[in-house]
């Protein structure tokens, strides 16, 4: 008697209830297209940077350029790995002068029209802006041409290293050093 004095409180229809899923949807048509979006630039910014090739490898019958960025402190060093300094920019007021680098190496882009490889190699404390600066610099050189801004590949294959100490000397005793 009891079981019945208990189902008769409840009311049981036969129908399910309906389900409100018009929240799920708006938030579905928002985040969708959203995370759409971000994927494509997230994919855009990848830049892929490679390890500077190492200097005790098999001599090649024919030279070939293997040209370096430096970054200093207080100037830019366009140069080649077994040759030295190239050319020297140094730094202005106005920070480093990257214009001027462009037209260096499109330069040297007319006599290595294959060279598709550069090495950048910064300071230790060089500013990360500069670093993308830099390194957008020596990929892709934008110039004018009968009024329209064209762009043309540089060395888009870049590989990063850390910069050679600014004395030339290969050894460094860091202030407190074997203490």
């Amino acid at each position: 008697m009891r079981s019945r004095s208990r189902s008769r409180g409840r009311k049981f229809s036969d129908q399910p209830e309906d389900i409100n899923i018009t929240a799920f949807m708006n938030l579905m048509v928002i985040l969708v297209p959203f995370l759409l979006i971000t994927a494509v630039f997230s994919r855009l910014t990848i830049l892929e940077l490679n390890l500077p090739a190492s200097s005790s490898g098999a001599v090649d019958d024919k030279q070939e350029l293997q040209l370096e960025i430096i970054i200093r402190k207080d100037a830019l060093e366009i140069g080649e790995r077994s040759a030295g300094v190239i050319k020297r920019l140094d730094k202005t007021a106005g920070g480093y002068d990257l214009k001027m680098l462009s037209r260096i190496l499109q330069d040297i882009k007319l006599r290595f029209p294959d060279k598709l490889n550069a090495t950048i190699l910064p300071e230790l404390d060089t500013h990360y802006d500069t670093l993308v600066q830099v390194m957008d610099t020596v990929r892709v050189a934008y110039v004018v041409q009968a009024g329209s801004v064209t762009s043309y590949e540089l060395f888009p294959e870049i590989s990063i290293g850390d910069a050679p100490f600014a004395g030339g000397d290969a050894t460094r005793t860091d202030k407190g050093a074997g203490r």
